[in-house]
């Protein structure tokens, strides 16, 4: 996470890393049924100040046409974290997206080893 202001404590970044990380988990990528947490879609989480908050992400394929339905459920996740008051997606496609992004979870619920 890169946090862009002064206004945040070090405690406070960690608790509002966490409060994003567990919104984000909600967010479930339609195709493969996984969050796109544990699937390793999300790359960075910068935070500005007046609750600002840019998450940078990728995706599992180029051109997924489900990128529109990710985005607007990651909108909504985001307004149970009282600290952030906007939110713009990222997306991004370097470093590529592959499995060994995904954590332990995904890979043995999407049976890959």
């Amino acid at each position: 996470m890169t946090a862009h202001s002064n206004d945040w404590t070090e405690e406070e970044k960690e608790l509002l890393e966490k409060q994003i990380f567990t919104a984000l988990e909600q967010v479930i990528d339609p195709e493969l049924g996984i969050d796109i947490v544990n699937l390793g879609l999300i790359y960075d989480i910068a935070l500005f100040e007046n609750g600002r908050c840019v998450i940078s992400m990728t995706l599992t394929t180029m051109g997924c046409p489900l990128f529109d339905v990710i985005h607007e459920e990651i909108l909504k996740a985001m307004e149970d974290v009282p600290a952030i008051t906007e939110t713009e997606v990222k997306l991004v496609w370097y470093p590529a997206w592959d499995t060994s992004k995904m954590s332990r979870y995904a890979r043995i619920a999407l049976g890959i080893r």
